[in-house]
């Protein structure tokens, strides 16, 4: 027996493989975090051309609303230049009238201009055939005189006013050329205005379009973004899975190595003794073989130590039957 101890503490226990798991890829991981990354940059480039689109779309809002307000400045100034002139020319029929009347007057005095040298002219004749009729002739030469000077006062008077009329006429056709001429000038800017109107109305137009454009782009942008979101979503919920299939991984190989070093305590100190008894037994009974009794008393110890030999094997047989459902059941 003191061979036998000796012999088990120079002999070296065997080394044993060790069972390794499994583990996952982390090129998978890799992978998936990359692309998650690519996902988060795509979608801070779509968050930031929303900010600009948005910008864009403010400003032209901003742009139609001072284009509309200009519109509404210009349609007031011409309200105001057509009710100008409306008075313009609502001026000039009144002052069309009052030179026709001026006109009527200016006539009646050529007409008793006319009448009064016919009746000078009759009035010499009578002169001739009254020269003996001196006395009355002068004295009716005198009141025909004073009857001369009061038509030489009141054709001085009509003179007059024909030279006031024939000058109020050059006034009046001097504002009448100065009334065409502004009415002249209106129009041309109501025309003016009438051509910037419709550019404005085009801009508008083209403006409209814009928006619409960008209405839709954005309408579409929106989309794409919540289409990102949802592939986000699968992908975190896929991350979410593996992380939780890795860490099942990782409690069944904590197990699995728990019990593989159960199992290798229990081979050093449950299967190595008996080996070593045989081993110990076998050596011993090349010396004794040919005493009987000692050597029946080293086959009873070589049956013991089989014996326990094969109760260890039928216990780590259950031991990793129990590991292996074990490891099945996290796994699933």
């Amino acid at each position: 027996m003191c061979n036998y101890y000796q012999h088990r503490l120079n002999v070296a226990p065997q080394p044993y493989p060790v069972l390794m798991h499994k583990k996952a890829k982390p090129t998978d991981l890799t992978a998936y975090s990359k692309e998650f990354l690519l996902q988060n940059e795509e979608k801070e480039k779509r968050a930031a051309e929303l900010v600009v689109a948005n910008n864009e779309l403010a400003f032209q809002n901003s742009e139609k609303e001072k284009r509309a307000a200009e519109l509404i400045i210009a349609n007031k100034e011409l309200a105001f230049q057509n009710k100008e002139k409306e008075k313009r020319a609502e001026e000039l029929v009144i002052a069309n009238k009052e030179l026709v009347i001026q006109n009527d007057e200016k006539a009646k005095r050529a007409a008793e201009l006319i009448v009064a040298n016919k009746e000078l002219i009759f009035q010499n004749g009578e002169k001739g055939k009254r020269a003996a009729e001196l006395i009355i002739a002068n004295k009716e030469l005198i009141f025909q005189n004073g009857e001369k000077s009061k038509r030489a006062a009141e054709l001085v008077v009509a003179n007059k006013e024909l030279v006031f009329q024939n000058e109020e006429k050059g006034k009046r056709a001097a504002e009448l050329i100065i009334a065409n001429k502004e009415l002249a000038f209106q129009n041309n800017e109501k025309e003016k205005r009438a051509a910037e109107l419709i550019v404005a109305n085009k801009e508008l137009v083209f403006q409209n379009g814009e928006k619409e454009k960008r209405a839709a782009e954005l309408i579409i942008a929106n989309k794409e973004l919540v289409f990102q979101n949802d592939e986000k979503e699968k992908r975190a919920e896929e991350l979410n899975i593996a992380y939780i299939k890795i860490k099942k991984a990782e409690e069944v190989l904590k197990e699995y190595i728990k019990g593989l070093e159960q199992m290798m305590f229990m081979t050093h100190h449950k299967v190595r003794q008996p080996v070593a008894n045989i081993l110990g037994l076998s050596q011993m009974l090349e010396k004794y073989i040919k005493a009987p009794v000692t050597l029946k008393k080293l086959v009873g110890y070589m049956e013991v130590s089989a014996k326990d030999l094969d109760t260890f094997t039928k216990e780590l047989t259950v031991f990793i039957g129990a590991l292996e459902k074990k490891g099945k059941k996290k796994t699933l």
